[in-house]
């Protein structure tokens, strides 16, 4: 039977650079490039007006899935007047002008 008062030590020597891991707030590397490939399939897929006008097209063909996309890149802080939540009054989508020569 065991000595129930024995302590075995469990000091174990880290490495000294031990805990030094991705800064806070840095995103993975596969995070950042799956971000880049969605941005550029968006691009292609609005032909010449861009990422704009596919995302133009979506609002209007897939409402729901859209707003919920705006829901997150909206600020997240809309607070004032002593905490009560304030919603934009009114949001209009504008394409954006393409002043480049093809």
């Amino acid at each position: 039977m065991a000595n129930p008062t024995k302590q075995v030590s469990t000091a174990v020597r880290k490495p000294p650079n031990a805990g030094k891991g991705r800064p806070k707030g840095t995103p993975n590397k596969t995070t950042a490039l799956l971000k880049d490939a969605i941005l550029q399939a968006g691009e292609a897929a609005g032909g010449k007006g861009g990422l704009v006008a596919y995302l133009t097209l979506q609002a209007t063909e897939n409402p729901g899935p859209f707003m919920s996309l705006l829901g997150k890149v909206l600020p997240s802080d809309m607070t004032n007047n002593g905490g009560a939540f304030v919603f934009p009054s009114n949001i209009t989508l504008t394409a954006a002008r393409d002043d480049r020569d093809d």
